[in-house]
């Protein structure tokens, strides 16, 4: 396996090395579904596709499970303290509607956005409140072994007993006491504790019956169940935010392996996401919700310029950045049609055949491309090798290559640019449904053209070239036939 990731664990860049050869389990943590997703939800789900896309391309099976938490994430859980209120419960009392109602609404949200953007939809897509019964489990076994209690209905996982709280994150447990006060939270013996079940106060709404009475479980908790029930004990990939290191995932660790698994091998972590260099924050409305976002950018040219930046460098977001990201996407793009306009080039239809393909000139832009991937998941890099692709072979057009060499070229674009990057190659004029009308529809005006031509109708060819022209569509005419494509965006 050559691809290396930065192992946030070890802090270096490591080999993957699978658990089961030839496949690939992965873990993200995914939305808390109680609000309409924004910009900082797509950079994720958008690098774990990628990372999915580009490790099945070198032919391994991937099974990728992304949670939703529907229960538990509350709204003063940054202390790992478990008080709070449920998120979703403070949302259905604003939107008087049930806590279920909530999720369901902003979970279809969610894969909405994520569908715009392309991401494909995770192997298993658990939710928290489905599997009740093995979070129960978990946390009876925590108490079998002693490193969790229970107060008053409530348990909570003992810090102290666990010498390894917080390898992850560089923290020194001890030192989490500094600034706190023991009386904060009079049911825990040690303030640094954090709840993996909550009882269930008077008028809580989303509610379990448990050994400990009735009660919900803790945020960290999920995750730890869901990620071994569908990867096994020990799995290779767990990814999240930065701002998920502790105490998320750090909890994580901790549950897993006093319950005596192994759990993941590598801990990968994109960066935040900057709004016109300033941190995203909800609470000062200082945000964008990828509906709104959508109605003013393509959601491809969204997901190109996230993979311009490393996924472990900040990536900021301005009107001008996007753009900018959106002129050079369209540069790759209309490069793609020069050459993909010969039928049967992309095999879309599979009663074309297939032209002679010539793949020798672009060997060393594969290979630019490969092991840019494998330098953990580097898109910036591997975009720039598909850039200086383009260039090339923009060039090599206009020198009139032949159809083995313009078919080589899209076959690289249709395997790097869309089919690893997720990002099609295919004008970008609406729906897919949308496209494929607008293909059809020029194809016959090109074929009236041609017959025009033939008919040394000049004319009429003008005319028909001319009318297009002004709709945005750019014919250009070839000893092989003629190519098009869109002149405006």
């Amino acid at each position: 396996m050559r691809l290396e990731l930065y192992n946030t664990m070890s802090r270096t860049k490591e080999p993957l090395k699978p658990v089961v050869a030839g496949r690939i389990g992965m873990y993200m943590c995914g939305p808390t579904v109680y609000s309409e997703p924004h910009l900082g939800h797509a950079r994720g789900p958008i690098v774990f596709d990628v990372m999915r896309r580009w490790l099945e391309h070198e032919g391994f099976v991937v099974r990728l499970v992304t949670n939703v938490t529907d229960v538990g994430h509350l709204t003063d859980d940054s202390a790992a303290d478990g008080n709070g209120e449920d998120k979703l419960a403070r949302r259905a009392k604003l939107e008087r509607i049930e806590p279920m109602e909530v999720a369901e609404k902003y979970f279809w949200s969610y894969f909405d956005a994520m569908a715009k953007l392309n991401v494909r939809r995770p192997s298993i897509v658990p939710r928290a409140s489905g599997h009740i019964v093995e979070q129960i489990e978990l946390v009876q076994k925590l108490l079998d072994n002693e490193t969790a209690y229970e107060r008053d209905g409530s348990v909570y996982f003992d810090v102290s007993a666990w010498k390894d709280y917080g390898a992850l994150s560089g923290r020194d447990p001890d030192e989490l006491l500094e600034g706190t006060r023991v009386d904060v939270r009079s049911d825990k013996d040690d303030p640094r504790d954090f709840a993996v079940w909550k009882r269930a106060e008077d008028g809580h709404i989303m509610r379990w019956n448990s050994p400990w009475g009735e009660g919900f479980p803790g945020w960290h908790l999920e995750c730890s169940v869901m990620s071994t029930k569908y990867l096994g004990d020990e799995f290779d990939i767990h990814g999240g935010g930065l701002d998920l290191i502790f105490p998320h995932h750090e909890s994580e660790i901790a549950q897993a392996h006093a319950a005596g698994q192994p759990f993941a091998r590598v801990w990968t972590h994109w960066n935040m996401i900057t709004l016109g260099g300033e941190k995203m924050a909800k609470s000062k409305d200082h945000f964008v919700t990828l509906d709104k976002l959508f109605e003013k950018f393509d959601p491809i040219a969204v997901r190109f310029h996230l993979l311009r930046s490393h996924y472990r460098s900040v990536s900021d977001f301005s009107e001008e950045s996007l753009t900018a990201s959106s002129q050079g996407l369209t540069r790759l793009t209309d490069t793609y049609s020069m050459v993909a306009s010969d039928a049967g080039v992309t095999g879309a239809d599979p009663t074309v055949e297939r032209r002679p393909r010539d793949d020798a000139p672009f060997v060393e832009f594969r290979a630019a491309f490969a092991e840019a991937m494998n330098d953990d998941i580097n898109t910036p890099r591997a975009i720039a090798a598909l850039f200086d692709a383009a260039r090339v072979v923009r060039k090599a057009v206009e020198d009139g290559a032949g159809p083995a060499y313009r078919a080589g070229a899209a076959a690289l674009f249709d395997e790097m640019l869309a089919g690893v990057l997720g990002v099609p190659t295919a004008a970008r004029s609406g729906s897919g449904d949308a496209d494929a009308a607008l293909d059809g529809a020029v194809a016959v005006i090109l074929e009236q053209r041609q017959l025009a031509r033939e008919r040394r109708d000049f004319a009429t060819s003008d005319v028909l070239r001319d009318r297009l022209e002004a709709l945005g569509i750019s014919i250009e005419d070839g000893p092989d036939g003629s190519r098009w494509r869109l002149a405006k965006r």
